[in-house]
């Protein structure tokens, strides 16, 4: 019986390699794994549907689940995760010298409905007291001109947004003094290019980050991965098989960092990492599953709805496969 052939597009991970090469095989599946930058999976699959199952902005996925009938549905498997307190810039003349300063700047981001944004707005929102309506949103090409939201949003009116012109991009704009501060995925160039200029809000982002998730116990869940729906609902057991996989894939790069013997990437260090990372964030810290991240996907689900991205307040149970939620036991 032939397999279901199926194109995955996904990210060069260490934790997906083991399923791009060929080591692990999904039940049933014969897999064709194309490796895209994220930002044109998303697009791509977003705009036009390509592929059967891809790699997903966790926020644009759940503003994909405001549609009648949705186009994805998603497993519960999140190759993508990052604290984000490492991810706000500033302008080194904004005044900008600890989070309430932000209160009624001018503020760049990529989209307003990028996972990464919405994770810095609802922490500074919850744990710095920021209102996510207290600043002036401008919307654009971090490093490119011309960059629209890849999803239609309709906001509330107390969002105050607005694009940048279409020869400006925002790495250029923070560094002039153009706009006040950034939220952004990506380190903006003009970080390395003009440091006197570009700073980040926490210098010790490290030590901050380590403190929100002593307090929360939260890793910020950036991606998951989607099946086209039409694909899945006339292959309902293709869910668990692709989740198998990846959580076999995973098992695979949590042994290679753990191999001392001879260090498999070039980072000398790299033990007392995984130790400390043992230490603070647990044995799993890069968790797959529902349960284990529903604390993690509650919260992101409120900040989600907060911000006027999701009309209602989604429930974790209403993202992913249902038959992922539970396994066979022997």
């Amino acid at each position: 019986m032939s397999k279901l052939r199926i194109t995955l597009a996904c990210w060069d991970y260490d934790r997906t390699a083991a399923l791009a090469n060929g080591t692990v095989v999904a039940d049933g599946l014969d897999i064709n794994y194309l490796t895209l930058p994220v930002e044109e999976t998303f697009f791509r699959m977003l705009r036009s549907k390509e592929f059967e199952c891809a790699e997903m902005s966790l926020s644009s996925y759940c503003v994909s689940l405001m549609k009648d009938v949705p186009d994805f549905i998603a497993i519960p498997v999140f190759p993508s995760r990052l604290f984000r307190h490492n991810s706000i810039f500033i302008h080194a003349d904004s005044g900008i010298k600890g989070p309430a300063d932000l209160v009624g700047k001018k503020i760049g981001t990529p989209e307003y409905q990028m996972t990464a944004p919405v994770w810095i707005r609802g922490i500074l929102e919850e744990h710095y007291q920021v209102p996510h309506t207290s600043v002036q949103y401008l919307t654009g090409g971090a490093e490119t001109t011309g960059r629209d939201e890849k999803i239609k949003l309709q906001l509330p009116p107390a969002v105050k947004i607005a694009p940048i012109g279409p020869t400006q991009t925002l790495s250029s704009m923070i560094a002039k003094g153009e706009i006040d501060a950034m939220h952004t995925a990506r380190v903006p160039s003009t970080f390395y290019s003009h440091p006197q200029k570009v700073k980040r809000l926490f210098e010790n982002f490290q030590e901050v980050e380590s403190d929100y998730f002593k307090k929360t116990q939260i890793l910020p869940i950036m991606h998951t991965i989607v099946i086209r729906r039409d694909v899945y609902e006339k292959n309902r057991w293709m869910a668990q098989s692709l989740y198998k996989a990846f959580v076999q894939s995973q098992q695979i790069t949590y042994q290679s960092l753990r191999e001392v013997a001879a260090l498999k990437t070039m980072l000398p260090w790299l033990p007392a990492h995984v130790e400390q990372l043992d230490r603070e964030l647990g044995s799993d810290w890069w968790a797959y599953g529902f349960q284990p991240n529903r604390h993690v996907l509650d919260t992101f689900l409120r900040y989600h709805h907060q911000q006027g991205l999701s009309q209602r307040l989604l429930k974790p149970e209403e993202l992913f496969a249902p038959e992922t939620f539970e396994a066979f036991k022997i």
